[in-house]
């Protein structure tokens, strides 16, 4: 028994003896292909000149005479893009900008492209006057005052030696396409990685990023760019309030008292001790950057000035912090970003990184979809859902879902004529047809309309996608999906109806086999691991080590992923408020739900214009339109679910409209918050 007790220690010993000598190895190699990588990097920063590389770009804008507009294929594959929807209609989205990395060198772009949704056919524009390539800027829309404004933003050298920041900031018109620079003084530092809003005749900016060659400083700085005033001014916090941390990456979606913050990722420093075996194994500090994956709520409240006020009085700010959101994706995810929509934030992917040694990190990437309820606190998962074949007792559940499918056409009808209601004063107003866009330049021909693939699974994990709602669908762009040194930059695009969650259609998808990057560091560990015969208990294949991308943004976003607020995932979320006002029911359309309901909203709309000084100038028809804007709201805010309890009557061949407070479940808020997944 003795001997074969020694055997077994003697057999451990060797194998973590063989182990070691494997570490020692793969850590000599690491460090020398970094010092390849100093080498070629200083080799960059000397022979690149950036000034006259953008001079260059400045130039060959100047050719062009005129904005013109052309049909295109699909952009090329491109990161740290912005894509947004067309404030001016329904039927366009503006991609504009971003980077693609190939493994050995940089390419950043200044392309601003047009997707036509009802045609399926991309444009690109060119212009005398556009902003010069870069990528990690920020895109939003005008909000009251319309356009598209872009600020910041930063470039590099081909193989990444030197980088540059922007501090410029830019009106689109959408319907000419147009650029306008807009000059003021005092506007914000140069960035990337921050983000902006709109909020009434406000442009709302807050943190980012700034790098040197010695570090990079995360910034918490608050600006508002007032549109009437084509002024910009930094918002002056009250003394000793509290305010969110200083981040990048995070989403910044609009609300009707300012500004919602949610996440973001950021690098602090800490003090770690080491032992000093040298000195008979005393304690020494090591200050370190701890990467932080912030998972915190923040309302930015706006308070205007009064239309008494004296002319160029400034608003007021001031941050509240919120309790952690309820149902927030777990685990922690970097590179998942939000795209607004009626009162929620769309949420897709995300990379959560954990730390395996000290060579490399493993990570894990998410395709999951969320919806964030602002005003609720609250995240729902969202599922695509494949309609059920129709059986013998199924043929009623059938015909209900055609109806369901009809209900868009008849939402659609329904926005035309409260448009004409509006009609601004005029009784002859009339609506543009959904399938007409804006044209500059050479008109184009309608194309035939291509049925596209359905997928019923959601697009592959991957983080750094970009994101944009238009018309009641989630577009997907790109993203970025990592496997050992290899980067795969998605060259593709997703749509997804947020009404019905009827499958994943494919806009376009293309492969990427251009990677040009080094992969000894995978070779050489494939090598040791086939000399390996006695480590069955150890995980199949190396961890995965992300590789360096061109945006200092993405380097970020795939970085350790600890919560920052540890305190506040003990918190509890506030008891849910019993809403008293109507709620949709299963099956039912916008359309059906206004029609039904539509008196007791005129009746909520008629309480609260009480208390508005205009009262007097309102008319039926502004009553009208804001009970359904009231409606449209809430019948959103409920959506999550009634479709839990759409499914689970699908499931019992149940096809008819159930009242939600007929289940005995009470309102919507408490009927399917316990039946997510």
């Amino acid at each position: 028994m003795a001997k074969a007790k020694g055997k077994d220690a003697a057999k451990q010993a060797e194998k973590k003896a063989r182990k070691a000598g494997k570490q020692e190895k793969k850590s000599t190699q690491k460090e020398k292909k970094q010092s390849k990588k100093g080498k070629e990097d200083d080799s960059d920063a000397e022979d690149a000149d950036l000034d006259a590389i953008l001079d260059q770009y400045r130039k060959q804008q100047e050719q062009f005479l005129k904005v013109t507009e052309t049909l295109s294929e699909p952009p090329s594959p491109r990161s740290s893009a912005t894509l947004v929807a067309s404030p001016s209609n329904n039927n366009e989205l503006f991609l504009f900008g971003g980077e693609y990395y190939n493994g050995a060198l940089a390419s950043f772009y200044s392309d601003l492209y047009i997707y036509k949704i009802t045609q399926d056919t991309w444009r690109k524009v060119t212009s005398p006057n556009s902003p010069l390539p870069r990528s990690g800027h920020a895109m939003c829309q005008g909000g009251n005052a319309g356009g598209l404004y872009v600020f910041g933003g930063e470039f590099s050298s081909p193989k990444q030696g030197t980088f540059y920041h922007y501090n410029d900031f830019w009106r689109l018109e959408p319907s000419t396409r147009e650029w306008t620079k807009l000059e003021g003084k005092g506007g914000p530092p140069a960035r990337s990685g921050h983000r902006m809003t709109f909020f009434k005749n406000y442009i709302v900016l807050f943190g980012g990023f700034q790098d040197t060659s010695q570090q990079t400083r995360y910034l918490q700085d608050v600006w508002l760019y007032d549109t009437q005033r084509f002024s910009w001014h930094e918002a002056k916090l009250p003394p000793a309030s509290m305010r969110p941390d200083a981040r990048s990456s995070f989403s910044l979606l609009p609300h009707e008292s300012g500004a919602v913050l949610y996440g973001g990722y950021s690098r602090v420093k800490v003090s770690t001790s080491a032992a000093k075996a040298s000195k008979g194994g005393k304690l020494g500090s090591r200050v370190t950057m701890k990467p932080v994956v912030h998972q915190d709520t923040w309302y930015l409240r706006i308070t205007p000035p009064a239309t008494e006020a004296v002319v160029g009085t400034l608003p007021t700010v001031r941050w509240e912090r919120r309790k952690r959101p309820v149902n927030t994706p777990n685990p922690a995810r970097a590179g998942a970003t939000m795209a607004y929509h009626k009162g929620r934030g769309i949420c897709f992917g995300g990379v959560h990184d954990v730390e395996e040694s000290e060579e490399g990190i493993d990570s894990d990437f998410f395709n999951q979809l969320h919806a964030f309820n602002i005003d609720r606190n609250r995240f729902f998962a969202l599922s695509l859902r494949r309609p059920r074949t129709a059986g013998k007792k199924g043929a009623g559940a059938a015909a209900e879902r055609g109806k369901r499918g009809r209900g868009r056409a008849d939402e659609e009808e329904l926005l035309r004529n409260l448009a004409l209601i509006e009609g601004k004063g005029s009784g002859d107003v009339e609506m543009p047809d959904a399938d007409q866009a804006t044209e500059v330049g050479d008109g184009d021909e309608m194309s035939e309309k291509v049925e596209k693939p359905v997928s019923w699974e959601m697009p592959h994990p991957r983080f750094n996608a970009q994101l944009a709602v238009q018309d009641d669908t989630l577009y997907i762009y790109g993203g970025i999906f990592e496997k050992g040194d290899r980067e795969y930059n998605f060259d593709e695009m997703w749509a997804i109806d947020l009404g019905r969650l009827d499958g994943c259609k494919e806009i376009f998808r293309r492969e990427i086999d251009d990677w040009q990057g080094s992969e000894d560091e995978e070779s050489d560990d494939d090598e040791d691991d086939d000399g390996s015969e006695d480590e069955e208990d150890e995980e199949e294949g190396e961890p995965s080590t992300p590789v360096t991308s061109v945006s200092h943004e993405d380097d970020r976003a795939a970085a350790s992923t600890q919560p920052a607020d540890t305190v506040e995932a003990e918190e509890e979320d506030t008891p849910t408020i019993v809403d008293k006002l109507p709620h949709p029911r299963p099956f039912e359309t916008l359309r059906d739900f206004f029609t039904r309901t539509s008196k007791e909203w005129q009746d909520d709309v008629l309480e609260w214009m009480k208390y508005q000084r205009d009262i007097e100038h309102s008319s039926i028809k502004d009553l009208r339109k804001k009970a359904f804007e009231r409606a449209e709201r809430k019948w959103w805010d409920c959506r999550e679910e009634v479709q839990a309890l759409e499914d689970e009557q699908e499931a019992a061949g149940i096809s008819e409209v159930v009242a939600l407070d007929q289940r005995g479940g009470g309102s919507a808020g408490e009927g399917g918050a316990g039946k997510r997944r």
